[in-house]
């Protein structure tokens, strides 16, 4: 693609090109002055002459340069354009002229002095003041492994926009580790987080009136956390995601972070004994990058470039090379990302232009085909808020009944996300869903092509015969050798425990039926020391409440007592239920974002010690086997536990949270069982 340069600029005729010495078809109007006249030399800015689609032999720009730094020629006709209501908002620089000024002599140059004062002290030179402002969110901590490089990919970032004639604007966010905070309080904060780096992002982008908008995701929240407020503020903007880990590796298998989670169990239990626990625990994480299966992060950074708001084939690449050096695929998907975001400015291309419900719907069955997260199901409910698409949890369900299980990925299957980039990553998933009929190809990208015109070129699904390496496995199978008919990966669940919704992944497990007791336990913690002590048995309905949006506060992941249940060897024998989430890299039988939540009341707040609960996927049926007369007593007596702390963040997220079926959004008003007051605490407190 060629190198993109932007100058203050409000579009140009149709019938008109930028320069009067062009001898594309498109000089008509050499009277009319644009702004990419005042490029220097042999080029143009855009990669298509005038904007619309006819190349010109002057398409490829090295950089934006403004000779003349009052810009005198080029104002007057971008003033004229903006007369005439001529595509305004097409500018590069629509925004960002009202923090600096529109230029010089104009009546709002010398109001702006001040801040451009400030700027010419991170080096603003008067050219700069002509060119767009990118915020450019780098959501970098050496905290953890998912976040660690994020510090090198925001500066190959921040080099490729200045490169190319803009400025960026670099900042971070908060970033929580769901792996390493799993199992304590620290994982109240992890779903937190995810609206809080959405707001800083917002904060960021809105405060300084930028132009465009790049955001970097690794751990799990900090993906839909850098994706929310480019649709909430129908930006021009790109996500790119940090990569994946590399596996680890110990005695010739593949490792991973969820492998040190189910050793923990397996120890616990006797079934490993503490020299492998720590040999697990030493090889499972080899370098930076996120969760190596298709647990949350590498789910959502599928289901984000299926939706077309990153750049192709960015999902499955890798952070580091094998010898743990920062990949020359995720350096190019920086460069490549810069270019998208300047094309989406270019061809007025918007964050909702791309995601509309027919995207929606995409990411949903690349999702179910791959195996993903339940969490997908919560984040992609709040992404369509900010979108304003109306998706509802049946969605789920209603695309779920047409997608066959096709990704053979941990925590349930054999392989990892570099796996499926060896053979030709999301673009080749994608073409072949899109051959069986499943996806929408005429939906908008950033690169400013339409999904059936990028994977024309994408790679095909490996054949059958291929598939008996290694390598080639079966990372993706076809239809005909799907590892589970549609259906039966993610469900939603109803019944009188879940009015308003559960989720559990069956992953293509064949679960009729499963049948037991309720074991109830307020906490998370208690749980896991019930487990891990062997006081739960076959049958078993595990039972942990209070850890909802409002109740928790935060909705931690389970994964901590769900992987002690596998590692103990129950995992086809025991179920857990939940108002708290469940890892990416859960398995098992696990029901999880059930709603109402027992904080407001909901019917998981009535359950008691024995009671007998059923469970049947295919029916979609979670049965609590209680009369309602005694439910009705109990509901009378119900007392909620406060778990809220009586200040701080915490506080504020669980007085304004939604339910989980609408995807723990933060800025509408939150459930209630009617009670006053809201749910946990009094009003006034």
């Amino acid at each position: 693609m060629a190198k993109l340069g932007f100058v203050p600029h409000v579009g140009i005729p149709r019938n008109s090109c930028s320069r009067a010495d062009h001898d594309c078809e498109q000089q008509r109007q050499p009277s009319i002055v644009c702004f990419r006249s005042s490029l220097n030399g042999q080029s143009c800015s855009s990669s298509s002459c005038g904007f619309f689609g006819v190349p010109c032999r002057f398409s490829r720009v090295n950089k934006f340069v403004v000779k003349d730094p009052q810009w005198n020629n080029n104002i007057v006709a971008s003033q004229e354009l903006q007369s005439n209501g001529n595509v305004a908002d097409k500018s590069p620089r629509s925004r960002s002229a009202g923090l600096v000024g529109t230029k010089p002599g104009a009546p709002d140059w010398s109001k702006r002095a001040a801040a451009r004062s400030m700027l010419r002290a991170i080096q603003f030179k008067d050219e700069d003041f002509a060119k767009p402002i990118i915020t450019l969110a780098s959501t970098y901590t050496n905290a953890t492994p998912c976040n660690a490089h994020m510090d090198r990919l925001g500066d190959k970032l921040l080099a490729t926009i200045e490169s190319l004639g803009a400025k960026g604007f670099i900042f971070g966010t908060p970033v929580i580790s769901d792996g390493e905070t799993m199992g304590t309080s620290g994982m109240r904060y992890s779903l937190v987080s995810r609206d809080l780096i959405a707001d800083c992002i917002e904060c960021m982008h809105e405060g300084y009136l930028a132009d465009g908008l790049l955001t970097l995701g690794g751990c799990d929240k900090s993906i839909p956390g850098a994706v929310m407020p480019i649709l909430r503020t129908n930006a021009y903007g790109v996500f790119l995601y940090g990569g994946s880990i590399q596996p680890g590796k110990l005695n010739g298998q593949d490792l991973t972070v969820i492998s040190t989670f189910e050793a923990i169990g397996s120890y616990s239990s006797g079934k490993i004994d503490e020299e492998t626990l720590k040999r697990i625990e030493q090889n499972a994480c080899p370098g930076p990058g996120s969760c190596g299966g298709m647990y949350t992060a590498n789910t959502m950074a599928s289901v984000i470039e299926a939706m077309g708001l990153s750049v192709p084939y960015s999902a499955s690449h890798t952070a580091m090379t094998e010898d743990n050096q920062l990949s020359p695929e995720k350096l190019r998907d920086c460069e490549e990302s810069v270019k998208a975001l300047f094309t989406c400015m270019e061809k007025n291309i918007r964050a909702r232009d791309i995601c509309t419900k027919k995207a929606f719907e995409n990411g949903i069955t690349v999702m179910m085909a791959l195996g993903g997260s339940t969490n997908g199901v919560l984040h992609l409910l709040a992404l369509a808020h900010e979108a304003q698409v109306d998706l509802d949890i049946e969605d789920f369900h209603r695309i779920g009944q047409r997608v066959p299980l096709l990704g053979d990925f941990k925590p349930f299957g054999r392989y990892v996300m570099a796996d499926l980039d060896k053979i030709g990553g999301i673009p080749m998933v994608m073409k072949y869903l899109w051959k069986q009929g499943l996806i929408h190809g005429d939906c908008m990208t950033v690169t400013g092509q339409r999904i059936e015109e990028w994977l024309v070129n994408a790679p095909d699904l490996p054949p059958m015969e291929e598939k008996k390496n290694a390598t080639h496995g079966a990372v993706i199978r076809p239809v005909e050798y799907a590892l589970a008919p549609a259906g039966n990966h993610i469900v939603i669940m109803r019944g009188n425990l879940a009015p308003q919704g559960a989720v559990i992944k069956l992953s293509g497990k064949e679960l009729e039926v499963h049948r037991g007791p309720a074991r109830v336990f307020d906490s998370e913690e208690e749980a896991l020391d019930a487990i891990l002590a062997g006081k739960i048995v076959k049958n078993d309905v595990v039972v942990i409440r209070y850890e909802g949006p409002k109740g928790g506060p935060g909705m931690r992941e389970m994964l901590s007592p769900s992987s002690a249940i596998m590692g103990s060897g129950l995992g086809k024998d025991v179920a857990l239920i939940t108002d708290g989430r469940f890892s990416g890299g859960t398995h098992g039988i696990m029901v999880g974002h059930i709603t109402p939540e027992a904080a407001v009341g909901g019917p998981i707040a009535l359950v008691e010690e024995g009671d007998i609960i059923c469970l049947e996927p295919k029916k979609r049926l979670m049965t609590l086997q209680v009369d309602e007369a005694e439910l009705e007593r109990r509901r009378k007596q119900w007392k909620p536990v406060n778990k809220c702390p009586p200040q701080g963040l915490l506080k504020k997220y669980a007085r304004i949270v939604s339910s989980a079926s609408k995807g723990a959004i933060t800025d509408e008003e939150g459930e209630s069982d009617g009670r006053e007051p809201l749910g946990i605490w009094p009003r006034s407190s």
